[in-house]
C-alpha cells in the first residue's frame, strides 16, 4: 500500500495474529486511501471474527470506515460473552478439533464436526448454510467471507480450548443429552433395547442406559464416567460464574 499513514494499536489478545514488530504499542501502517478499516485490519493478519470495537481518534467507527492520514486506530478484541444474533447458538468444528467436539457434545451443545478434511470452501459453506459458528485454528479459514460466524481456538490443549469457548460464548449446557459420536439426541433405553450393542460383561454389570436416536449408540456409566463427570462439573462452574462488569471506555 502507498497512501495515508495511520497509527494502529492492537489489543493484547490479538498479538498472536500480527507481526512481532506491531505487538506492543501503536505502530505506523500505510494504507491505500480507499480500503475500509475492516480490510486494513485483515491485511495485518487479524481475522475479523476476533475483532470487537474499532475506535478512531477516540470514537467508535464501523468496519466500513475509510482511514485518513494521521488517524489513531485502536483495535479491540471481541467482547465476552459474545452474542451471535440471527440463529440459535451452535457450532461447526474442523478436523483438528475432535476432542473439543466430543466435550461440547458431552455438555449438550449442538456441535457438528468434520472428521475428515473436506477443505475450507466446504466448511465455510456449511457454516453459512446451517448458521453455525465455525471454530478453528486455521486462520485462513476464518478469513473466508462465506462464514456465518467464526472464532479462533487459541490453545492446543483441549481443557483450555473448552474453557475458552465456554467463556467466550456462554452456551446453554444440557449435559448427557447428546451423542458424543454423532451429535444426535439421547433418550433413555432399557437393557433389552440396547442388548444387541452390549458385551456380556456390560450387560451383566449395568442396568441404566441411554441410546442415540440418530446412530443407535448405547451409553451407560462405565469405567470413565467419573472423568466425564469432572469435565461436566468444571464446565457448569465455568458458565455459571458471574460475568465481570464491562470495562468502561478509556477517555481520550
Amino acid at each position: 500500500m502507498n497512501g495515508p499513514e495511520i497509527h494502529v494499536e492492537f489489543a493484547p489478545g490479538l498479538a498472536v495474529f500480527v507481526a512481532s514488530g506491531r505487538r506492543r504499542g501503536p505502530t505506523a501502517l500505510t494504507t491505500d486511501g480507499v480500503s475500509s478499516l475492516g480490510h486494513v485490519v485483515e491485511s495485518t493478519g487479524v481475522p475479523l471474527t476476533e475483532v470487537g470495537a474499532l475506535r478512531v481518534n477516540g470514537r467508535e467507527v464501523p468496519r466500513s470506515y475509510v482511514p485518513a492520514a494521521g488517524d489513531s486506530v485502536e483495535i479491540r478484541a471481541v467482547s465476552r460473552p459474545q452474542q451471535i444474533p440471527g440463529a440459535p447458538l451452535r457450532f461447526l468444528l474442523d478436523v483438528h478439533l475432535g476432542t473439543l467436539a466430543r466435550r461440547l457434545r458431552l455438555l449438550g451443545v449442538d456441535t457438528a464436526y468434520e472428521s475428515t478434511d473436506i477443505g475450507d470452501p466446504a466448511l465455510a459453506t456449511r457454516s453459512a448454510t446451517e448458521k453455525r459458528v465455525m471454530l478453528s485454528r486455521d486462520r485462513g479459514l476464518l478469513h473466508r467471507r462465506e462464514l456465518w460466524a467464526g472464532a479462533f481456538v487459541y490453545s492446543t490443549r483441549p481443557e483450555d480450548q473448552l474453557r475458552d469457548i465456554l467463556d467466550r460464548f456462554r452456551p446453554e449446557l444440557r449435559p448427557w443429552t447428546r451423542c458424543t459420536a454423532c451429535n444426535g439426541l439421547l433418550r433413555e433405553a432399557t437393557k433389552e433395547q440396547v442388548a444387541d450393542r452390549l458385551e456380556g460383561g456390560t450387560e451383566r454389570s449395568y442396568d441404566v442406559f441411554a441410546q442415540c436416536q440418530e446412530c443407535g449408540r448405547a451409553y451407560w456409566k462405565g469405567a470413565h464416567h467419573e472423568q466425564l463427570e469432572a469435565i461436566v462439573a468444571n464446565a457448569l462452574a465455568e458458565v455459571n460464574r458471574p460475568t465481570p462488569p464491562a470495562t468502561p471506555p478509556r477517555r481520550s
